[in-house]
């Protein structure tokens, strides 16, 4: 390979381009296996963001399941997920425009309406269903904004029943709680599971898993509680019922048959935080053999259970694993990433003990060598461990700069990006995300940063940040920095931190520091006012901050002190900020008000408000218009050139 080309970092040319990024890219979720067939949820940037559905047969021909208007996406919770399931051919699911639910019949090859239409546009919304077993009735969540209603407060998320296959009024089973989710049917179908909780907990603090005898009205209390998260129950064919608990610090797998008994109870994570219905983290095989993911050393791998108990982690490539569904006896489908391959839908299918027989990939993951790029341009993902305050110790995955045919000059460190996921309850893991390469690939470093506070560690560094958002987060993301800088590594003169929803937070209020370290910061649809965030957002969300802050109006104080817009006279350094306009978790209002301040303070800002778009972005030519913004930003912040090949517009910085 001949001699690399000296330029400075950050003006590396690349074949990594927006346009690339969304070049026949989905977003892969909610797997389901019906018969011999597979079928999937794909998130289509091209198409505006649409939800399409995808069989593939056995013989292998994929099939579009629903017609091109048609939009399998649910706004319960306002972060959606469970939007549809099948079976026998025909689909079930919530259409985006109007929220009330469908049912496809491939012999008519026409969506029906089965809800009536609501009061209020987009009033009754449905997600998380199943299909009762003698087939005649479907059960799932119904979100209910009533007419009358006084916004969130009034929403009320019920338990409900309805005709499988024509237009009926829904039958309320379950109402009271203030949330509820996965209402699963026992084999005969006599039995109704379901997990419900609380406000102020978080299904990640508290839930309760609950059965009930449908001809007898009597339910039972099976696990779970104010410090107990229970998720993801499934029945079994033998009538068991199995599910995920982190009652010993972790979230383990346990089964119900008369009484809880541990089926797997490991130091690694086989939930996840349910932010979306329809996850599954585990399958049972015919044989009683059990699939499952863990994750554990900031990262994903799977591992199986054996009937004997023994379990055998698998020498499987993934790193990012979810949406597991047994396929057969032997089988299990799932959704996979890598480091260096983006997700993919894949079948894993088992011999005898943990015998792996074949691993197929039934959706690969886009190929990227058809777009240009290859294996060289690729940063490849380094888990790591820091320092941060009071002696914690926090986890990231460092990304160095990388390309084939560039280098920066022997005298030149390059720009960081810490990225700071948002949640804040979620986490980040070591595979392939092109946004990310993006950066890398023209010359700057990304640490994304698992701060305390996020999963994927166990309970105990999961509730680092009770009462303490706003504090670990940030001494998390600026320890990464100076680790960084204190190496060696990255330029101290060019650090910049970026994030979406708590991670715009999060940057937010790493920018309101008068000691920040930080050049630049890039704000993604993040929360300036937490006090108003407590009185705008949606339902689930609305008590939230009573375990990160504290209650209301008790914590005003605190509230006060941890949010940005109440230190203006610090946001001293520039920042680009990025809004939704239909964002209806973190309110619009929100952005403008840090952008008025940041005006007021003559602090170099610039601001993209984007129609149509909810709390992320979904659409092609808006996905494309923001990263080009946020990096044309840096590069006028920081003075480096763009390839000008690329024609990237600049982004309008308004300047003092």
């Amino acid at each position: 390979m001949p001699d690399k080309r000296v330029l400075p970092y950050g003006s590396w040319p690349t074949p990594i381009t927006s346009a690339v990024l969304v070049a026949n890219a989905v977003g892969l979720a909610d797997v389901a296996v019906d018969g011999q067939d597979v079928i999937w949820a794909e998130e289509r940037p091209d198409e505006g963001g649409r939800t399409a559905l995808v069989k593939r047969s056995e013989d292998g021909r994929l099939h579009e399941l629903l017609a091109p208007d048609d939009n399998a996406r649910t706004a319960v919770h306002e972060y959606g997920g469970g939007a549809w399931w099948a079976d026998a051919g025909v689909v079930w699911f919530a259409n985006w425009v109007d929220q009330r639910l469908y049912r496809r019949d491939p012999g008519t090859g026409r969506s029906v309406a089965l809800t009536p239409a609501p009061k209020v546009p987009r009033g009754d919304r449905y997600a998380d269903g199943a299909l009762s077993p003698d087939r005649q009735t479907v059960v799932c969540v119904r979100e209910h904004h009533p007419p009358d209603g006084r916004g969130p407060i009034d929403v009320r998320n019920e338990i409900v029943r309805l005709a499988s296959n024509e237009p009926s009024t829904p039958e309320v089973l379950v109402t009271g709680p203030d949330f509820v989710s996965t209402p699963r049917l026992d084999p005969d179908g006599s039995e109704l599971c379901w997990v419900e909780w609380d406000h102020p907990n978080m299904p990640w603090d508290g839930t309760r898993l609950l059965v009930r005898d449908l001809a007898s009205g009597e339910q039972r209390l099976i696990a779970g509680g104010d410090r107990e998260s229970v998720i993801q129950p499934q029945w079994q064919d033998d009538g068991s019922l199995t599910f995920i608990s982190d009652r010993s610090g972790w979230w383990n797998l346990y089964r119900f048959d008369g009484a809880v008994e541990p089926l797997v109870e490991i130091e690694a994570e086989i939930g996840e935080p349910q932010w979306e219905f329809g996850q599954s983290r585990y399958a049972r095989l015919g044989d009683g053999r059990v699939l499952f993911a863990r994750t554990a050393n900031g990262s994903d791998g799977l591992t199986i259970r054996l009937g004997d108990g023994g379990l055998v982690d698998l020498e499987l490539p993934f790193t990012r694993v979810h949406n597991l569904s047994r396929y057969g006896d032997s089988s299990v489908v799932l959704i996979g990433a890598t480091p260096t391959a983006e997700s993919a839908v894949v079948r894993v299918s088992f011999g005898r003990g943990a015998a792996l027989e074949r691993v197929e990939a039934l959706r690969p993951p886009r190929d990227l060598g058809e777009l240009g790029v290859d294996a060289d341009n690729i940063s490849l993902p380094e888990v790591i461990d820091y320092p941060s305050a009071d002696g914690r110790v926090a986890h990231a995955v460092l990304y160095r700069p990388r390309n084939r045919d560039y280098r920066g000059g022997d005298d030149e460190l390059p720009p960081l990006l810490v990225h700071v996921h948002g949640g804040p309850t979620a986490d980040v893991s070591p595979q392939l995300r092109l946004e990310l390469q993006y950066l890398t690939s023209r010359g700057f470093a990304v640490i994304d940063v698992n701060y305390g506070g996020s999963s994927g560690y166990g309970r105990a560094y999961r509730e680092l940040l009770n009462e303490n958002w706003g504090v670990v987060d940030v001494e998390d993301s600026i320890a990464a920095a100076l680790y960084l800088v204190e190496r060696g590594d990255v330029d101290p003169r060019r650090l910049c931190v970026s994030g979406g929803s708590a991670g715009g937070y999060t940057t937010l209020a790493c920018m309101a520091r008068s000691d920040t370290p930080f050049g630049a910061g890039g704000d993604y649809f993040g929360v300036a006012d937490l006090e108003a965030m407590t009185l705008e957002t949606h339902k689930f969300d609305r008590r939230y901050l009573d375990r990160l802050v504290g209650a209301n109006p008790q914590a005003r104080a605190t509230y006060r002190a941890r949010s940005p817009i109440d230190h203006v006279d610090q946001l001293s350094r520039p920042l680009i900020v990025l809004q939704g306009l239909e964002d209806e978790v973190v309110p619009p209002n929100q952005a403008t008000m840090i952008v008025d301040a940041l005006r007021s303070n003559g602090v170099p800002v610039a601001y993209i408000a984007f129609e149509g778009e909810q709390h992320g972005f979904r659409l092609a030519a808006n996905i494309r218009r923001a990263i080009d913004s946020e990096l044309s930003f840096y590069a006028q912040v920081f003075g480096f050139e763009l390839p000008p090949d690329e024609g990237i517009e600049p982004v309008a910085i308004e300047r003092p």
